[in-house]
C-alpha cells in the first residue's frame, strides 16, 4: 500500500472512530459503575467504542485510540501548531504523551477485574523531529513485553504512515489491586 492510501486509510478510521467517541459521552472520566466487573480490555473497547468517556488528554492534545487488542494499544495524533516548542518544533512533551498513552493502555488491556496499574517509569528515544507536512498523523503502537503479578513491562514506537520512526520507548508499571469500594 503506498504512503498516500496508508495515510487515507488512517484518516477514514480516525473520522469513524471519533464519530462514535463523540456521540457518546465525549471526554471525561469514567464513573464507577461504568468499569465494575469489567477487564482492562473490555474498559479500554468500551471507551474505543464511545460507550464510556474518553480521557480528555486526547482532546488536548489531539490524538485518539484507534486500535486495542490484549496486550496492544493504538494511538493516531495529529501533530500542528499548538504542539510547538519555542524553536518550532513539535515539542517533546507530545511525543512522550503520546508514547506513554500507547503503552499504559496496552498494560491496561491485561488487567483482570479489580486491577490497576500506574506507570513507574517511563524512558523515551526522540530519534527524528516530526516534519506535519511529511506526516500530518502519527501513531504510536504500545505492545506488552511482560505482564505480571506486579510489575508490567511495554515497548511502543511512534512511526508515520510511511513507517518512518519518530521515537520509541518503554515503561515499567507497578500492577495492584485496586481499592474495594465500602
Amino acid at each position: 500500500m503506498s504512503d498516500n492510501n496508508v495515510l487515507e486509510t488512517w484518516l477514514a478510521e480516525e473520522r469513524e472512530i471519533a464519530a462514535r467517541m463523540e456521540a457518546g459521552p465525549g471526554a471525561g472520566v469514567a464513573r464507577p459503575d461504568q468499569i465494575a466487573g469489567k477487564t482492562g480490555l473490555e474498559v479500554m473497547r468500551a471507551l474505543r467504542n464511545g460507550e464510556i468517556p474518553y480521557a480528555p488528554i486526547g482532546k488536548t492534545l489531539d490524538f485518539i485510540l484507534v486500535e486495542v487488542s490484549e496486550g496492544r494499544a493504538v494511538f493516531q495524533g495529529t501533530p500542528g501548531p499548538a504542539h510547538l516548542n519555542p524553536m518550532g518544533g513539535i515539542h517533546g512533551g507530545w511525543y512522550a504523551t503520546l508514547l506513554d498513552s500507547a503503552l499504559g493502555c496496552a498494560v491496561h488491556t491485561l488487567m483482570p477485574p479489580g486491577r490497576g496499574y500506574t506507570t513507574a517509569e517511563l524512558g523515551i528515544n526522540l530519534v527524528r523531529a516530526i516534519n506535519p507536512a511529511k506526516a500530518p498523523r502519527v501513531r504510536a503502537i504500545g505492545t506488552v513485553v511482560h505482564c505480571g503479578r506486579q510489575l508490567a513491562t511495554a515497548e511502543a514506537r511512534l512511526v508515520g504512515p510511511d513507517g518512518t520512526l519518530y521515537a520509541h520507548g518503554t515503561t515499567t508499571c507497578l500492577v495492584f489491586e485496586l481499592p474495594k469500594k465500602a
